[in-house]
């Protein structure tokens, strides 16, 4: 019987204690919990009136300078391009049409390429943005050498005559995206030059030229 009541009292008090520490760590648990949420809660953001969203809107969707720049590039095409490997080997030659005009309300260019590459049919699309909130331009690349997508952003030159893009492109050799450089320059009225440069032993590589002549 003693034990009985022996045993019955160290579950008691067991309960007891294991209770006021459940207490306790509830009671921080809750204060820490409240303290966060009181840290961390953003701060809130006032209301635009309709007339101001819409006066947003209407800014971010109309065309400006920056597209009449991308616009100047419409039409036919023919590509003289040049590849190096690294900057001790030969240079490779290859040609190309493409066709470029804008779309969706003269907002985005779009250019598309066809040619030959390495023996093998060659086709390629490209897009360029302006986004006027942002104040940046940003180029997307794809071409059925590939299965991914190329991504770049940049700025236009002081003198208005060039466009600077940096990114990241796949490298299928090393299976994971690598820095890239695009820079496309205004040569006259119908004459554009693009150069790509990737990174090659802790430096800038040009690994391609194109010069392209209106038709």
């Amino acid at each position: 019987m003693k034990k009985i009541l022996l045993s019955m009292s160290v579950m008691a008090l067991c309960f007891t204690s294991c209770k006021k520490e459940v207490k306790v760590e509830t009671e921080i648990t809750t204060a820490d919990t409240a303290k966060v949420v009181t840290e961390e809660a953003p701060e809130a953001e006032k209301p635009m009136d309709s007339v101001a969203e819409m006066e947003a809107w209407q800014k971010y969707m109309t065309p400006g300078e920056a597209h009449k720049f991308l616009a100047a590039d419409n039409g036919s095409w023919t590509n003289e391009m040049t590849f190096w490997h690294d900057e001790n080997s030969k240079p490779e030659k290859a040609t190309s049409t493409s066709e470029t005009k804008m779309i969706l309300g003269g907002r985005y260019q779009e250019s598309n390429y066809k040619g030959m590459m390495m023996g093998m049919p060659f086709e390629g699309k490209g897009t360029v943005a302006y986004d006027n909130s942002t104040k940046e331009f940003i180029s997307t690349w794809i071409d059925n050498m590939g299965t991914g997508m190329m991504v770049m952003k940049g700025e236009m030159s002081p003198d208005g005559k060039s466009l600077d893009f940096k990114g990241e492109m796949v490298d299928p050799t090393k299976e994971k995206a690598v820095w890239c450089r695009e820079l496309f320059t205004v040569v006259d009225a119908n004459t554009r030059k693009m150069e790509m440069f990737c990174m090659k032993n802790g430096k800038q590589h040009k690994n391609m030229e194109i010069i392209m002549k209106r038709k």
